[in-house]
């Protein structure tokens, strides 16, 4: 007796060989607890049509440090203000010092 062991993509079924398959990881969705991995073919994934380019990711935390993340369309974001591009510009950084403070701190 052989055991016999077969790929098939989450999505329709059809089979094919390890090179012709992605592992897809669903990290966040309203229907899901935890993530989720799915075995895709590759021309499949044509079908999932990547926003990244327009989505803006901001990372909020309230008053009691609960964190969460807000997923945005650029366009969105942009219309809180006509001076958003001005506003990033200038905009503290996550990490690293204060833009125009020295190490030593005595100003020499």
């Amino acid at each position: 007796m052989a055991i016999v062991s077969r790929k098939v993509s989450d999505l329709s079924g059809n089979e094919g060989s390890d090179e012709e398959f992605a592992a897809v990881v669903v990290r966040q969705h309203p229907k899901l607890d935890q993530p989720k991995a799915l075995d895709v073919l590759l021309p499949e994934l044509e079908q999932f049509k990547d926003i990244s380019g327009d989505l803006v990711i901001l990372e909020v935390t309230m008053p009691d440090n609960r964190k969460r993340d807000l997923y945005v369309r650029l366009a969105e974001f942009n219309k809180v203000s006509a001076k958003m591009d001005d506003i990033l510009d200038n905009a503290r950084g996550t990490r690293g010092r204060v833009p125009g403070t020295r190490v030593g701190g005595n100003g020499s």
